[in-house]
């Protein structure tokens, strides 16, 4: 019997983790408004920004999207055993039809990537590009299955963001400490989550949830750290750091909160909850950033796409 033409197209939204690509969105956006905000880049014409603005997020979703292909591409043989009703192992959809979805995500993501160069002038971005496909293909082909793993999310979460910030042209000229805890943060808080949901389809080890735990930790505090490299009239907290330093705090005790349910009680369903609240915290880390440079009117654009992540995850499955 034949599926259902609405089954077929829920299977390939399945098989894209479309909930989570928002997050990969929030990365981006940030990443290039912060390169802004450092520079002071503002005087960049209205349809130019919104052209590369529009291109950033295309780019940077096909990249995600084909991450997520390729991660069930790989995984179908384990998948049959573990997790059988997903698309592929469930053959709702072919193998053949989500190698050649993953790929050709890579590649428009690619020549997106080859506009935006053409667009800022420089060569930056397609290779950061460049680095990014090659580095999703490795951590679903190779990476995903060792130790590596999780540095491979970290790295791709990381590219994402400087993909981003490489649009605003003089970016790695003025490159500094700011940005690098910015890149660095994000991704070490990828590496902590990564490492957290590496065996959530099973009971995971306590010590292992605990160690990820304090990774993600690492993260924040990298994160939190930034406007101390950044000159006063460049960032709008450093005169209320009192309240800089409670809402890093809230946000630590609030993913030690349901990240700790898993970690006294390691079931999968434990740990997929915690694994789903840190992917959304993802986006609050991405608004708190563009909020301490910006101000709240970008923060909250920001903040919005925590809106179609949660629909949509409510009828399609993120972890």
């Amino acid at each position: 019997m034949m599926p259902r033409p609405d089954s077929k197209i829920r299977a390939y939204l399945e098989l894209l983790r479309l909930p989570n690509v928002f997050t990969a969105i929030a990365d981006v956006i940030m990443g290039y408004w912060f390169a802004q905000a450092a520079l002071n880049s503002s005087e960049i014409p209205a349809e130019t920004h919104l052209g590369i603005l529009v291109l950033l997020i295309l780019s940077s979703s096909c990249f995600y999207l084909a991450g997520m292909v390729l991660n069930d591409y790989f995984d179908r043989n384990k998948d049959l055993q573990e997790r059988p009703a997903r698309p592929i192992p469930s053959r709702r959809v072919p193998e053949s039809t989500a190698l050649w979805l993953g790929t050709q995500l890579l590649v428009l993501g690619t020549i997106l990537a080859m506009i935006l160069s053409f667009m800022s002038h420089t060569l930056g971005t397609l290779l950061i590009a460049l680095l990014l496909a090659t580095a999703v293909v490795a951590y679903d082909g190779v990476f995903k299955k060792n130790w590596l793993g999780p540095l491979g999310m970290g790295t791709c979460r990381s590219l994402n963001v400087m993909m981003g910030m490489s649009v605003v042209e003089g970016t790695f000229t003025a490159f500094t400490m700011s940005h690098f805890l910015i890149i660095v943060g994000i991704g070490i808080y990828i590496v902590g989550l990564t490492w957290f949901a590496r065996t959530e389809a099973e009971r995971s080890n306590q010590f292992y949830l605990s160690a990820s735990l304090l990774m993600m930790g690492l993260g924040l505090a990298c994160l939190y750290s930034f406007p101390q490299f950044m000159p006063i009239n460049k960032t709008l907290v450093s005169q209320n750091i009192g309240i800089w330093f409670g809402f890093w705090l809230l946000v630590a005790l609030q993913i030690t909160w349901r990240c700790g349910k898993a970690v006294l009680e390691p079931t999968p369903t434990n740990v997929q909850v915690g694994v789903k609240f840190c992917l959304l915290t993802l986006i609050v880390l991405d608004a708190a950033v563009i909020f301490a440079v910006q101000g709240q009117e970008n923060a909250l654009v920001l903040l919005a796409l925590l809106i179609p992540t949660i629909f949509l995850g409510k009828f399609i499955y993120s972890t």
